[in-house]
């Protein structure tokens, strides 16, 4: 217990507070169980000991640990808070929970045994949470931490510190943001940067390894984290790799699921769960067409890998590349907060209103002419008008 006391405290001690994420604003950490999720690297940990620093630093009634210490090897999770809530500890951030087996259940039945003990805990692993769901349902609060907004990114490589802005203030005052910005900062080729090498955080210590590194956590999630989705063996891992591969070469896919199974070798309905397992791990977005049902054996509309870093990394074929790149930034950006489905008119719509076409500087508006809120997103576009945004804009929400 002093060795996991002592390590806590050096890791508050040298945490930062000087750049910090969205989600620290948006959690409500009254509540008593909290559990962040994300893909591996967008800063779950330094947002868990940046919280325990803001709230917790001036108290000794609060620890963070992380479950894959040694420490655990010996020891239970419930032994070691029983000790912890015998000396007064009444707070526990719990960092890499996947880590620890039965991990879910000992949460559970720690938060039942005591009604005064909050916990905060993340996983790497999505699907690891999602098979856990049963046993915290009703009891946790979840969040999912995204990878870095285009905003977030000027931040952090500290060229510019701008304000948030809705979808609607986009729509409505696009000329006078767009405006205002681009005048301070060269923000077309800033842009460009952050669609490459800029949506994860270390990319300020990556430097020419960005991808290299990418491309080993995308492995670890495929080898490793998927292992725990149902009937998963070596065989179907292998042919995972091949999915990935070839949709990162085909994106945007639209979906055709006998042409998948065919081509992978597996059945449909084994086809549709490993859809739906990269997709919750964060490798991939599944885009639904407007209008049609939702349930888990339905064949998505469009899938795009989950951003423009895993584009540039996975993809091997240039054709088309620009117009995929605009897509995906789009729908990861836009996935944060709003309701993404493919439309059966333009390229996008949005919480059942907005319509989207997405292109080059010179894109036009005959794909949406006479279209209620419709707009075009264009790229290598400082300043719009009218109803045509520059696509960087996209980037602002969060």
């Amino acid at each position: 217990m002093d060795s996991l006391i002592r390590k806590s405290q050096l890791k508050v001690s040298k945490t930062s507070l000087d750049f910090k994420r969205y989600l620290i604003d948006e959690i409500v950490w009254e509540d008593r169980l909290i559990g962040i999720t994300g893909f591996r690297g967008v800063g779950k940990t330094i947002l868990m000991l940046q919280q325990f620093k803001i709230e917790h630093k001036k108290s000794s009634n609060a620890l963070y640990v992380t479950l894959d210490d040694y420490y655990f090897t010996r020891n239970s999770l419930l032994d070691f808070a029983e000790k912890f809530y015998s000396i007064g500890g009444r707070v526990l951030y719990l960092d890499e929970v996947h880590r620890y087996p039965n991990w879910s259940l000992e949460i559970k039945n720690l938060y039942d045994l005591y009604d005064d003990l909050k916990i905060v805990f993340s996983s790497s692993s999505a699907l690891q949470l999602h098979k856990a769901s049963g046993d915290l349902s009703r009891r946790a609060a979840m969040y999912d931490l995204h990878e870095l907004s285009f905003r977030e990114y000027l931040t952090l490589a500290g060229v510019s510190k701008l304000p948030l802005f809705t979808l609607e203030d986009i729509i409505d005052n696009h000329v006078e943001i767009a405006s205002d910005i681009s005048q301070k900062l060269p923000i077309i080729q800033l842009f460009k940067e952050y669609l490459e090498k800029g949506i994860y955080p270390n990319f300020k210590d990556s430097k020419g390894a960005y991808s290299d590194r990418l491309l080993s956590t995308i492995n670890t999630v495929i080898e490793i984290d998927l292992q725990v989705f149902d009937n998963i063996n070596f065989q179907t891992v292998y042919k995972l790799r091949m999915l990935v591969a070839m949709l990162s070469d085909s994106v945007p896919y639209k979906v055709n699921i006998s042409s998948l199974s065919r081509d992978i070798g597996l059945s449909r309905d084994v086809i549709l769960r490993l859809l739906k397992a990269i997709d919750r791990a964060n490798i991939i977005n599944s885009i639904a067409l407007e209008g049609s049902a939702v349930g888990y054996l339905t064949k998505p509309d469009k899938l795009y890998l989950n951003n423009t870093a895993l584009l540039f990394a996975l993809n091997t074929n240039k054709n088309n590349f620009e117009g995929t790149k605009r897509e995906t930034f789009f729908v990861n950006q836009m996935k944060q907060s709003h309701k993404v489905m493919s439309s059966k008119k333009a390229d996008f719509i949005i919480d059942n209103k907005y319509t989207f076409e997405i292109g080059g500087r010179s894109k036009g508006f005959k794909q949406i002419e006479g279209l209620a809120d419709s707009y075009v997103l264009s790229d290598d576009l400082e300043i719009g008008f009218g109803n045509k945004i520059p696509l960087w804009l996209i980037g602002m929400m969060y």
